[in-house]
């Protein structure tokens, strides 16, 4: 007798094929398609999915729930979207391995506006024992790269200077180590200290260590280097030549504003294909981006570690100094929102500019920034309008591109994004614009992603593959989530089913936690 039976529904593979009608049955955590008359076959729950398309859970390439979902295991805002595979560790910002609890605590801390700094349910140092925090205690399944800043951090510390010899080759054992734990790859995110202090060549070398391994190259790009435009994608494309990883280029999308089209940046990446280099991309379908508000502080004031940083916003001399350096992430000060305060007397700022939160104190940006960050142990992010509606859907409909959230879980004013990434696809770019059919769009959440990971056993909707199901209603699905409204659920996402288990049964979540920490085979 079948644990679970699915029938009625349309179901669309996840290989970018036309849906066909059928039934898929579930034992245990391993599915199987039937067809024909399957009311002879018995089963201890059936659920009618007719008039719902029936279909691979998503996969998520970019999440910012490393921390936190051990802290809010039921992880709605994602599960609710119909996502059952989230990779964490991104950006060069990952939590393990770490010798030391002093330099977790520290780097928590400095990344805290970005993936939160939560009450955690035990502690780990290595890969293999992160991994185990998640293994049937969330929603989800979990795979982990490994970011190359805790890779620096053990080996050389917090300071801005290149590495030498001996210390690369440190990394490269960290590396090959992690990756024999479980890791799927290498991360960077070149706008992020300490990660960020490593060369072309660091950067290259450990890459090259996770490729002898099957992983790949994940990369927030060097944004702020040469031209600023494509510059940044060429030192990517020149890692992933030189290193022989596959190269994934993480929130692909022209900026705005921006030095150049977004055509060509397309072009640089389909002519680095054409060439004969394995190259992917994700990008998400809003123009509202989110990251913590460190991010617009120099290197300088990072060299050190979040110690230094706190003496930099201390002091006079350092404020000076920002006033004159530091600028928006935006257009103005006005297009920049804050927003994760914990004290209850800054709670008055959520949501609101940075220009606004400064009239409000009384003071400038930056020196209002300063208070805050100390104020709040530096975990403040803000949301921004960061990208280029215009050329867009050019990117998200791209054959190379899959779908990354980079949803940061933080706050009372997230990006919409955290609540409505991919439903917004279904809805708007496949159901009312008609930009992609709706089998490519799956595709691009499923299968697509589970081969760049190496899950070999996700992804698809096949006899033998793990039961990894989202039950979704195309005609109604919907994201209602908005910028000033943005913690709101997904509206048509039915069912989702998690290694056999039910976590949204017609809606609601079930409170069920079967994902598992998955490892590339």
């Amino acid at each position: 007798m079948l644990d679970l039976l699915i029938t009625g529904g349309m179901i669309i593979d996840g290989t970018g094929s036309q849906g066909f009608y059928g039934a898929v049955g579930v034992e245990g955590d391993t599915l199987s398609l039937l067809r024909g008359d399957v009311s002879h076959i018995q089963s201890a729950r059936t659920i009618d999915a007719s008039g719902r398309i029936v279909c691979p859970g998503f996969i998520d390439m970019h999440s910012h729930a490393g921390l936190v979902i051990l802290s809010e295991p039921r992880h709605e805002p994602k599960v609710h979207q119909g996502i059952t595979t989230e990779l964490v560790g991104v950006d060069g910002n990952s939590y393990a391995p770490f010798r030391t609890q002093e330099n977790f605590l520290r780097f928590v801390e400095l990344n805290s506006g970005l993936d939160g700094n939560p009450p955690l349910p035990g502690s780990w140092s290595t890969v293999e024992q992160y991994l185990a925090m998640f293994d049937r205690k969330v929603a989800v399944n979990i795979a982990y790269i490994l970011g190359n800043s805790p890779v620096r951090i053990d080996a050389i510390g917090w300071d801005d200077r290149p590495a030498t010899p001996a210390e690369v080759a440190n990394m490269q054992a960290i590396v090959r180590e992690a990756m024999e734990e479980g890791a799927v790859g290498l991360s960077t995110g070149l706008d992020y200290p300490p990660g960020n202090y490593a060369d072309t060549a660091e950067v290259t070398a450990l890459a090259s260590t996770a490729a002898a391994l099957g992983g790949f190259y994940h990369t927030h790009v060097r944004y702020r280097l040469g031209d600023q435009f494509l510059d940044p994608f060429r030192e990517a494309i020149e890692i992933g030549q030189r290193s022989g990883a596959p190269l994934h280029v993480t929130h692909f999308y022209q900026r705005a504003p921006s030095a150049g089209g977004g055509r060509r940046m397309l072009e640089l990446l389909e002519d680095t294909q054409a060439s004969g280099q394995d190259v992917t991309f994700d990008s998400y379908p809003y123009v509202y981006g989110s990251t913590r508000i460190l991010i617009v502080f120099p290197d300088w004031t990072h060299d050190g570690g979040p110690g230094r940083l706190k003496e930099v916003l201390r002091s006079e001399e350092g404020r000076e100094r920002l006033r004159r350096e530091i600028g928006p992430r935006a257009p103005t000060w006005q297009d920049m929102w804050l927003t994760y305060f914990k004290r209850p007397e800054n709670h008055k700022y959520e949501g609101r500019s940075v220009a606004e939160i400064a009239e409000m104190m009384g003071k400038t940006e930056v020196d209002a920034l300063c208070d805050l960050l100390l104020a709040e142990d530096l975990q403040t992010c803000y949301v921004a309008a960061g990208t280029n509606g215009n050329t867009l859907p050019a990117f998200v409909t791209h054959p190379m591109s899959m779908v990354g959230s980079d949803a940061v879980l933080l706050g009372d004013f997230p990006s919409p994004r955290t609540y409505g990434c991919f439903p917004v696809i279904l809805a708007e770019y496949v159901r009312e614009e008609r930009q992609m059919s709706l089998p490519e769009a799956i595709r691009k959440m499923t299968s697509f992603p589970a081969q760049r990971l190496g899950l070999s056993d996700r992804g698809l909707l096949r006899d033998g593959m793990k039961a990894d199901i989202t039950v979704f209603d195309p005609h109604k699905v919907s994201a209602p989530a908005t910028r000033t409204e943005p913690k709101q659920l997904p509206i048509g996402i039915d069912y989702v089913i998690v290694n056999g288990t039910v976590v949204i049964d017609d809606g609601a979540h079930t409170g069920a936690l079967p994902g598992r920490a998955l490892k590339r085979r």
